[in-house]
């Protein structure tokens, strides 16, 4: 007579050598590695692009800032601005004037030129608007082309 016992014992279960195959070891080391492999990559990529729009759209030596925007009628504005450029410098700035419901009725580029030694620029300039506008507004300045 044959005895079949009713505990199991505790740990990994045996079985019969060749019956069920080779047993392949556990993937976490695998998984773990490629999980590390497509974050670098993430990273590595998100830095590039990062880096990327800052040289594109963020050169700090430009930097604008509206002071007022006055004389609104219904087909123009005066927007006066402060440019931020490199001693002596110039830039070129897109403004722009927007309508009470956010569409977009005026865009010009303007450029400024600061006096030798100088590193920041006032400015007025008049928008012609398309209708009444709202707001005025100096979107970006940049090193002339």
């Amino acid at each position: 007579m044959t005895e079949t016992h009713a505990t199991i014992p505790s740990g990994a279960p045996v079985f019969p050598p060749g019956r069920y195959g080779h047993r392949r070891a556990p993937a976490r080391r695998r998984r773990t590695l490629l999980v590390g492999l497509i974050l670098v990559g993430m990273l590595t990529g998100l830095t590039l692009v990062a880096v990327r729009d800052y040289q594109r759209y963020g050169d700090p030596a430009y930097d604008a800032e509206v002071i007022t925007y006055t004389g609104i009628t219904d087909a123009e504005i005066l927007v006066d601005f402060r440019v931020t450029v490199p001693a002596g410098g110039s830039a070129v700035c897109v403004l722009r004037a927007r309508d009470r419901a956010g569409a977009e009725v005026a865009r010009e580029q303007v450029t400024v030129t600061a006096d030798p030694g100088e590193r920041q620029v006032t400015t007025r300039h008049r928008l012609t608007t398309t209708a009444r506008p709202f707001i005025g507004e100096v979107m970006r300045c940049r090193q002339p082309a």
